[in-house]
């Protein structure tokens, strides 16, 4: 992907409030992210196909759900930037991760299938 498309899928607010709340709870699906940006199914799920698409996002089915997280293979430098976005603007995503941790009914995950998905930016917490 080049820096061009990568950054412009960053531009879109949507898009931006996808993959940080993504990157912060590892993996959501539609129907959390609908809730947490107050937004409709199909404004959601088009976003989301953009990003995944584009190659930041992956996804994995459990039963109905569809689970998206950010993509592991993305090069370092673009999970730097997720990481250091996230890190220094929690108040831009603050109320939505608010709405999510009220969300009644969540969708389980299955232990097996989150436990081998760490963040991909997992290895630079480390270092910092």
């Amino acid at each position: 992907m080049s820096p061009i498309r990568f950054y412009k899928c960053l531009a879109d607010e949507t898009r931006l409030r996808c993959l940080l709340l993504i990157q912060s709870e590892q993996e959501l699906c539609v129907c959390e992210l609908m809730e947490a940006l107050n937004e409709s199914q199909p404004k959601i799920s088009r976003h989301l196909a953009q990003l995944r698409n584009a190659g930041l996002l992956a996804d994995r089915r459990q039963g109905q759900w569809v689970f998206y997280r950010i993509n592991q293979t993305l090069p370092l430098w673009m999970q730097q930037v997720l990481y250091e976005t996230l890190n220094n603007n929690q108040a831009y995503i603050f109320e939505h991760q608010q709405r999510l941790q009220q969300m009644g009914g969540r969708p389980e995950r299955a232990k097996s299938c989150c436990e081998k998905w760490s963040s991909p930016i997992s290895a630079l917490t480390k270092e910092y």
